[in-house]
C-alpha cells in the first residue's frame, strides 16, 4: 500500500519566493516616512503654524572666564560692515536635488583698529628741557578680529538636497553654519583692510594725545607713526 504508482500525484513541491519584492517595498516605505517626517519639519517650521505650541526654557550654565589679558592700546577707530555670503557645497555626480546645500547669508559685523601702547621704548616719548615740547613715536595702527553681530546677521534661504534633509532630522547639529560664520568674517576682515581704518585710527589716536598732553602744560605736541 505504501508503493508509488504511475499514475499517483506527485508530492507538491515547496515554492520559493525571491526576496528582491520585499526589500524594495521596504525601501519605498523608508522613503515615503522620509519624506513624510521632512514634510512635517518642515510644516512645523512655518511661521505662525506652533501646531503645538513652544515653551523656551534657558538652561544654559554660567560663562566660564578662561582667560584674562591686560589691554594697553587706543581704539581710534571702528568700521561696521555688511556682507551677503552665498555658499554652496555641491556634491560629485549627484544632482542638487538628491545632495548639497546652498545658504544665502546676510551678515553684520565691526572691525576695531587700534594703536597699541604696550611695549613701547625709552625713545618713544622725548620732551624738551623746558617741558614745553613733546615728541611721540607710536607704531601704526592694527586690525582687532571681525566681530559678527547676531542681531542683525540672518539666513535668507536655505536649499538643501534630500539626503541632508534626511540627515539633518537624525543629526546632532543639522545644517551647521560654521563655515558660513567664517567666511562672512573673512569677508569683512577684508573690507576693513581696504578701507582707511587704520588711517582714521591714527589721526584720531594723534588728536586725543595732543589734547591730553597740552592739558598737562605742553604747548607743541608732534605725534608720528613709525
Amino acid at each position: 500500500m505504501g508503493e508509488e504508482t504511475e499514475n499517483s500525484p506527485a508530492p507538491a513541491r515547496r515554492s520559493w519566493k525571491r526576496p528582491g519584492g520585499r526589500w524594495r517595498l521596504a525601501v519605498v516605505v523608508l522613503l515615503v516616512l522620509a519624506v513624510a517626517l521632512m514634510l512635517i519639519g518642515q510644516f512645523l517650521r512655518v511661521p505662525g503654524l506652533d501646531v503645538f505650541g513652544t515653551d523656551v526654557k534657558d538652561r544654559s550654565g554660567p560663562a566660564v572666564l578662561k582667560s584674562v589679558q591686560d589691554l594697553s592700546r587706543y581704539e581710534g577707530a571702528a568700521g561696521t560692515y555688511q556682507v551677503v555670503v552665498d555658499l554652496e557645497h555641491d556634491a560629485r555626480l549627484l544632482p542638487d536635488a538628491i545632495r548639497g546645500t546652498r545658504i544665502l547669508y546676510v551678515a553684520s559685523g565691526s572691525v576695531a583698529s587700534y594703536v597699541e601702547f604696550g611695549g613701547l621704548g625709552d625713545d618713544a616719548v622725548t620732551v624738551d628741557a623746558d617741558r614745553t615740547e613733546a615728541t611721540l613715536r607710536l607704531p601704526h595702527a592694527r586690525l582687532a578680529d571681525p566681530a559678527l553681530d547676531p542681531e542683525r546677521s540672518y539666513a535668507v534661504s536655505k536649499q538643501r538636497g534630500l539626503l541632508d534633509r534626511i540627515g539633518d532630522l537624525f543629526s546632532d547639529n543639522p545644517a551647521s553654519e560654521q563655515a558660513v560664520h567664517v567666511l562672512a568674517a573673512r569677508r569683512i576682515g577684508d573690507a576693513a583692510r581696504e578701507s582707511d581704518l587704520t588711517s582714521r585710527a591714527e589721526r584720531n589716536t594723534a588728536a586725543m594725545l595732543r589734547e591730553l598732553l597740552r592739558g598737562l602744560g605742553f604747548e607743541r605736541v608732534t605725534v608720528t607713526f613709525v
